[in-house]
């Protein structure tokens, strides 16, 4: 055991824990949720008023109590001493609670600037996409474009004769509208027989 505590010691390229004997060891994270709560009461319209009731009737026992009785004769310097003290330790705690707040602002701020970073990159993105995406629809065939084409289409059959369409169904109807003999229907050369009755 000696020769490891010897063995650290020796070490140079470490240095040495500093001793630290009895000091008292607070957590700081309690500590300062407590400085603020005594600052946020501080700087309330409450402790104001308190603060009045208690100077005016500390006042008043010293002035209208015998002069035997009196705790703090007329300069009042005890009030003072004690107005000091709370002062003296206001002050700090303020501080304290107003350190406290500027670290919270700052990490605030922190997420803060990654959030917009964030969403600055995600609308660059989206900006890109909907460039790509305009790009490629400029290469797509429009409604409009295929009507203006299929116009131009039918407008150079017409000019080169009839519709080849056209005429295939004109035939049609004609073949459908004449009978079995070539003749129209209902049409035909042979007179109806005459429908005898009895």
């Amino acid at each position: 055991m000696a020769d490891e505590k010897h063995r650290a010691r020796a070490r140079l390229d470490q240095p040495v824990s500093p001793r630290r004997v009895g000091r008292p060891s607070y957590d700081p994270e309690a500590f300062g949720r407590l400085s603020e709560r005594i600052a946020r009461f501080l700087g309330t319209g409450r402790f104001l008023v308190y603060q009045t009731a208690f100077i005016a009737i500390w006042i008043l026992l010293n002035v209208a109590l015998p002069s035997g009785d009196r705790f703090d004769a007329y300069p009042f310097q005890f009030l003072t001493l004690v107005l000091s003290l709370q002062a003296a330790y206001a002050a700090p705690l303020i501080l304290l609670a107003q350190n406290r707040q500027d670290d919270r602002d700052r990490v605030n701020l922190e997420q803060d600037r990654q959030q917009s970073g964030q969403q600055l990159a995600d609308t660059e993105f989206v900006a890109r996409e909907l460039a790509a995406v305009r790009l490629a629809l400029g290469d797509v065939v429009t409604r409009d474009f295929l009507r203006s084409e299929m116009r131009l289409l039918f407008e150079e059959s017409d000019g080169d004769g009839e519709h080849p369409g056209k005429s295939k169904k004109a035939k049609k109807t004609k073949k459908a509208d004449q009978g079995p003999d070539g003749d129209p229907e209902g049409l035909s050369s042979d007179p109806e027989t005459p429908m005898s009755f009895g």
